[in-house]
């Protein structure tokens, strides 16, 4: 039973009820047309999105993908790493009906009545590589975030057919698969950029080992200004290959001070950036930078992240080629597992996570 609009959720423990245990999320308030947000989304001043702080002026890079091996194409991608973290690419190798064929199955997943959604969630989910969830870390969060989400970490095609939810499973698939070409000619031009000329496999593996996609839901939210749709962080990836729809709402932190910088969507785009893992890799050449993501009063926004990662198992650190040439090493070496482990063991910190693997 919904509560009324009236006293909606003074009580705690029913807004967790509603949102979590009821598989209802965000989408379920959104719904109820609340005429104002419930305490426990509001964030505390300092990480709410200050919009005298937004350069208007500034923007990341767009790349043009179609000569990709061109050496000014490969220089800007590896400039865009150092400098910005961040960057968009066009014409590229996945195919725009790849791209809307999941930004529909996004929806049509969020569609789905909350008892179905919910049999995917943390309680239901029958593993944990398909997770239905709302917000970051619910358990570790002061204010919760405006947003649900259904995660999927691919194994196998197998796995997939058997445990992903229908409605998405083949576009998501798909979409995996059509860009793994694109994520091979990124991670071959940035290692080139660090003179590591030779991917081999299991330099392919260390690099790209593993795949999780999100299937991201930021719907419309009473006094947007009040909450966000994702707090200050980086990416705990090798890289992040991010599908956003029409809407915007994606803030990356500038180079200096407190200036964060909108990422305008472009049709048919890709936005890319550098996660942890090719920041701890390429011993801080590249940069994995904050971003965060505003709430929206008047529309909804769907988003499709593919993270690419190293493997659970793998011992990340500066590349050995560095580390031979002299470099002296900033990071030491981490199991890749807990290192993720520790960035989902508490709310989204800024760059905190990387801390550590500081020497």
């Amino acid at each position: 039973m919904a509560p009324t609009l009236a006293e909606p959720f003074s009580d705690s423990s029913a807004l967790t009820d509603f949102v979590i245990n009821q598989g209802n999320g965000v989408k379920g308030l959104s719904e109820m047309g609340l005429k104002a947000l419930p305490k426990q989304y509001i964030q505390p001043l300092e990480e709410r999105m200050c919009m005298t702080n937004i350069l208007a002026q500034e923007s990341i890079p767009i790349i043009d993908m179609s000569n990709w091996e061109d050496p000014e194409v490969a220089k800007s991608i590896c400039d865009s790493a150092s400098k910005w973290g961040f960057f968009q690419i066009v014409n590229h190798a996945v195919p725009v009906e790849v791209l809307e064929n999941v930004k529909d199955a996004t929806y049509r997943f969020f569609g789905l009545p909350a008892e179905v959604k919910n049999k995917y969630s943390k309680e239901h989910s029958s593993s944990n590589n398909v997770r239905f969830g709302t917000s970051f870390t619910p358990q570790a969060e002061k204010a919760l975030e405006w947003k649900d989400y259904l995660s999927l970490f691919y194994v196998s095609e197998e796995e997939a057919s058997a445990l992903w939810p229908p409605v998405c499973r083949e576009q998501v698939l798909d979409y995996m698969k059509k860009s793994e070409v694109v994520i091979k000619q990124l991670l071959q031009v940035l290692m080139k950029g660090l003179n590591v000329n030779e991917i081999d496999e299991t330099k392919e593996s260390l690099l790209m080992g593993s795949v999780r996609t999100n299937l991201n839901y930021y719907p419309i939210c009473p006094n947007p200004e009040l909450t966000v749709g994702v707090g200050r962080h980086s990416d705990v990836s090798t890289l992040t290959i991010l599908l956003q729809d029409e809407i915007g709402g994606l803030f990356v932190r500038g180079n200096d001070g407190d200036n964060w910088i909108h990422v305008p969507p472009i049709k048919g785009s890709l936005v890319i950036n550098v996660g942890d893992a090719l920041q701890i890799l390429s011993n801080g050449r590249y940069r994995s930078v904050e971003h965060r993501v505003v709430a929206n009063g008047s529309k909804n926004r769907i988003s499709v992240p593919i993270f690419v990662n190293p493997r659970p198992g793998d011992m990340i650190g500066p590349l050995p080629e560095l580390v031979s040439r002299g470099e002296k090493p900033i990071y030491k070496q981490v199991l890749y597992s807990d290192y993720v482990k520790h960035f989902f063991r508490k709310a989204h910190d800024g760059k905190k996570t990387v801390e550590f693997a500081e020497l």
